[in-house]
């Protein structure tokens, strides 16, 4: 994480206003240090490229640094890695982006450079049909010979069954955050973001106590799409934010693929319409994507949990199957049904996914397999 005190003025850099990616990079280049930068007289940074009046009168009065200690003392007690532009475990791919962020904050055990990195988002909104590729892509992964890492965003819908299915074949798996690693939205993903820090993780550019506002998961778009190699949209109407992740990437001329859904599909006119528009390379299956990006296709054996035949179950995974016996069940039903808080629902749903008893289905739906 290095030294605090370093810490301290790498962090200050990311919380000036006005001062992006672009700047910072002119700044440390020709100061020589990040603490360089918070020292340096007015006059000296006005003859850096690009910084003018009114930037370097931002620098010099400033009062970002107790923010940044305060930034420090919360990483430091929850394990939370803060990344530097210029440090190594910081994402490569992403340092090659014009609006990179300055520092980035990373908790898990994922290796952010990993030598496949793929992005798979759609729609919150997911079909039987889109979560089901999102499924027998993740699991035809698991069986390559070649290490990857799945990025998304820990949203309802598609990103949640892409982060499941990695959970559940074995993928290492990233969600991207659109507020400070203090708290998790959907709330009732947290089971979820759990499981991915033992194999994957969790990372944001946002600093603890940020709002959560709508802007936020539209920048986070960039992290998702700058991090990987390619960017597979699973599912997506007209508009959305899976939408601006394929444009984003575009413009950072990355590869963009995405699946065909029927005409008279809602949710799948997104995609359709990136296809048809050229903005998108139309696959069906991973080895469409393998061929698109020139990946090694040799399989290992799989290594995907199977369903149990014989499986112990608590006593309320029994309550909960119970109340599934009757037919599909949403979440707050069965809570109430059984008598359990929803996040405790949710977390026990889980596992009986992972031991192939229960399929989510849209509309935060349930029912036995």
């Amino acid at each position: 994480m290095g030294h605090p005190e370093d810490l301290k003025y790498k962090i200050g850099l990311s919380l000036i206003p006005g001062i992006g990616f672009a700047l910072v990079k002119n700044l440390v280049a020709y100061v020589g240090s990040t603490e360089g930068v918070f020292r340096e007289k007015e006059k000296n940074l006005l003859k850096i490229p690009g910084i003018g009046e009114v930037n370097s009168r931002r620098i010099v009065q400033q009062n970002v640094l107790e923010q940044a200690e305060q930034e420090i003392e919360f990483i430091s007690k929850n394990g939370i890695d803060c990344l530097f532009y210029l440090d190594e475990k910081y994402p490569k791919r992403l340092r090659n982006c014009h609006d990179a962020p300055i520092v980035l904050f990373s908790k898990g055990n994922a290796n952010l450079n990993e030598s496949r990195i793929i992005s798979m988002v759609g729609t919150r909104n997911a079909t039987v049909y889109g979560k089901e590729l999102c499924d027998s892509f993740i699991k035809a992964l698991s069986e390559r010979s070649y290490p990857a890492l799945v990025v998304s965003g820990l949203a309802y819908g598609i990103d949640v069954a892409v982060h499941k299915a990695c959970l559940k074949y074995n993928v290492s798996t990233v969600g991207v955050l659109a507020h400070g690693l203090d708290q998790l939205y959907p709330s009732l993903h947290k089971p979820i973001a759990s499981k991915m820090l033992e194999n994957g993780g969790l990372v944001s550019d946002f600093m603890s106590g940020t709002e959560i506002e709508r802007q936020n998961f539209l920048q986070r778009n960039r992290i998702i799409a700058g991090m990987a190699d390619v960017s597979v949209i699973v599912e997506s109407a007209e508009k959305g934010g899976a939408l601006v992740t394929a444009d984003i990437a575009n413009s950072y001329n990355r590869d963009v693929c995405a699946f065909p859904g029927r005409a008279d599909d809602t949710f799948s006119r997104g995609c359709n319409k990136l296809i048809k528009s050229n903005e998108a390379a139309m696959i069906e299956n991973l080895e469409d994507l393998e061929l698109l990006m020139g990946w090694e296709t040799k399989k290992e054996m799989p290594t995907f949990i199977q369903k149990q035949l014989f499986v112990e179950l608590t006593e309320h995974e029994q309550k909960i199957v119970h109340c599934l016996s009757e037919g599909e069940q949403m979440i707050d039903v069965i809570s109430k049904t059984c008598e359990m808080p929803a996040g405790r629902v949710s977390a026990l749903l889980l596992d009986l996914e992972f031991k192939g008893l229960v399929a989510s289905l849209p509309g935060k739906m349930f029912r036995l397999r």
